[in-house]
């Protein structure tokens, strides 16, 4: 009888365990600024952020002059590319796992980038690669943040 009934809890706990709802998504938010917390000049603010499946981020144009777009050749396969207009803030939702590296069009010679990584990094070889042929203190920024 009493082991009949500690199955019986056991069951029941395994059942309440595998009801518990997925989290819900998630809004992120990264600044565009001229200047970083740091000092550093043309910036993402966090400039790396990882974030889960299905969570959105909203890229906020705190400083004026900036953008906020995805990296040819760095997004994840199958991924939807993202352009914000200068000025303008732009949520981007991120379905598909890998890493995603993006810029600020205007500034990315001057360093304006940041990665974000949604999931597992299965795609970090490849964004290595293209970040070598990224413009000016883009490609240092950039190594530095996939290094990391």
């Amino acid at each position: 009888m009493i082991r009949t009934m500690k199955l019986a809890l056991a069951m029941s706990t395994l059942a309440l365990v595998g009801a518990a709802p997925a989290p819900a998504p998630k809004q992120w938010q990264v600044q565009m600024l001229n200047k970083g917390p740091d000092g550093q000049l043309m910036v993402f603010s966090p400039a790396k952020l990882a974030i889960a499946p299905g969570d959105s981020v909203k890229f906020v144009a705190t400083d004026k002059g900036h953008n906020a777009e995805s990296i040819v050749g760095m997004i994840p396969a199958g991924a939807t590319p993202f352009k914000g207009a200068i000025n303008q803030e732009i949520v981007v939702k991120f379905d598909r796992a890998g890493l995603y590296g993006y810029k600020c069009l205007p500034h990315l010679g001057l360093g304006m980038v940041g990665v974000i990584q949604v999931g597992n990094a299965a795609n970090r070889a490849q964004l290595q690669t293209e970040a070598a042929k990224l413009p000016g203190i883009g490609k240092k920024r950039m190594t530095a943040l996939l290094a990391g």
